[in-house]
């Protein structure tokens, strides 16, 4: 069991427990990331724009921050632009990148902080496959039409959210150099940096969202990568910081966990992955045997996903009572994106890549990350059968307890 998630100051037995399962939500803080931002919490006050000798220290921590962000994506450090998180990023993306009298497209499947900024400007929605991967001849087709306005914006996510479907950014990306070289591609990267590479899978991108408690540094801080050139319209105005692209006073300490955070993701990713991706595999296949109505989301294999995704169904099965008796027995998941939790209506990511709205109503998205453990598994495969049992009647009778 994570240690880091027993109650602090309660008995240790395995009720005070919680195997967490909802990384994609958020990480858990990097110690590296707490004792970075511990002198700007408990110790200088300063404002960073400011002329005296603390502000000074703060400016430094900021500006060494930000070349930690830019190295993890493959950017410039005065491309980068730090925002109150992942949401505002792409919202400033969206509302700040597109060109007046020009069409926006994303994909079905977006975050709903791509989503409903798109929509809300006439944007236009592109179909997916069962992967939720971008249909490329449906993009294409938007990019060479005649009888509208052109594309201005195209925006899409590096990795999916729910599902972990890692987009086809390379591809999309050519298919705007082929067709609308001028248009700006946006790509919301919050669900990336702990599994893939960015520096390659970005390499085509304009502008690119970040959040920094999804690898480990706190909540309330993200960025916007702006690449040089790109014309940028600020939705936030007053005292003219970020480059005049994102105004209000630096929030010192986040920046500075999340600079801590990137430098420290980008070292350890390689044998994250292969261990993240064992304890996924072990246990997704196990509810596989011991749920025999169990389905897994997406086509068969894995290698279109991140390693930290595990998302199951089962069909007939209300999500919010299965979560609820997990929640009970010590088990931390969700059904969709955290935006969503609570929420009644089906997952739009689920209804474009064509999940039956039954099968889909009993989704359970288990995602692991950096602190999983072998342990949080084997709680998983005990605990998640039993409520499913419980549960399905008839549909879920065979479950083994082995």
């Amino acid at each position: 069991m994570n240690p880091s998630l027993v109650h602090p100051g309660a008995v240790t037995d395995e009720t005070d427990e919680v195997a967490y399962f909802d990384h994609a939500a958020s990480t858990p803080l990097r110690d590296e990331a707490l004792q970075a931002m511990l002198p700007f919490l408990a110790g200088n006050p300063a404002n960073p724009t400011g002329s005296h000798r603390l502000a000074r220290e703060a400016r430094r921590a900021v500006d060494d921050a930000r070349d930690a962000v830019a190295a993890l994506v493959g950017a410039e450090p005065g491309e980068v632009v730090f925002t109150s998180g992942a949401t505002e990023a792409d919202s400033l993306a969206v509302g700040g990148g597109h060109q007046v009298g020009k069409r926006i497209l994303c994909g079905a499947v977006e975050h709903p902080a791509v989503l409903e900024s798109a929509l809300a400007r006439g944007g236009t929605t592109l179909d997916v496959d069962d992967a939720g991967r971008i249909d490329l001849t449906a993009l294409e087709a938007e990019l060479r039409r005649s009888d509208v306005a052109p594309v201005g914006f195209v925006s899409v996510m590096a990795v999916n959210n729910e599902v972990g479907t890692i987009q086809r950014v390379g591809e999309v990306a050519e298919a705007l150099r082929r067709w609308r070289s001028d248009a700006i591609l946006h790509v919301d990267a919050a669900q990336a940096p702990t599994w893939l590479e960015l520096p390659v899978l970005l390499a085509g991108a304009d502008l690119v969202s970040l959040s920094a408690h999804k690898f480990g540094g706190p909540k309330g801080i993200g960025v916007l990568v702006v690449r040089s050139g790109v014309v940028l319209r600020p939705m936030q105005v007053g005292g003219g910081q970020e480059r005049g692209r994102r105004s209000g006073t630096p929030n010192v300490a986040a920046i500075v966990g999340m600079g801590a955070a990137a430098a420290r993701v980008e070292a350890e990713r390689e044998s994250v992955v292969a261990r993240v991706a064992r304890l996924r595999d072990r246990l997704v296949d196990g509810l596989a045997a011991r749920c025999p109505g169990m389905v897994e989301v997406g086509p068969g294999g894995r290698d279109w996903k991140v390693a930290g995704n595990g998302h199951v169904c089962f069909g007939g099965l209300a999500s919010d009572s299965l979560l609820f008796l997990l929640d009970e027995a010590g088990i931390a998941a969700s059904a969709a994106s955290s935006c969503a939790s609570g929420a009644a209506a089906p997952s739009h990511v689920l209804e474009a890549m064509g999940v039956p709205a039954e099968t889909a109503g009993g989704a359970l998205r288990l995602t692991l990350g950096r602190d999983t453990t072998e342990a949080d598994v084997d709680r998983a495969l005990a605990v998640i059968p039993e409520a499913v049992a419980r549960l399905g009647g008839a549909a879920f009778a065979e479950v083994s307890t082995s």
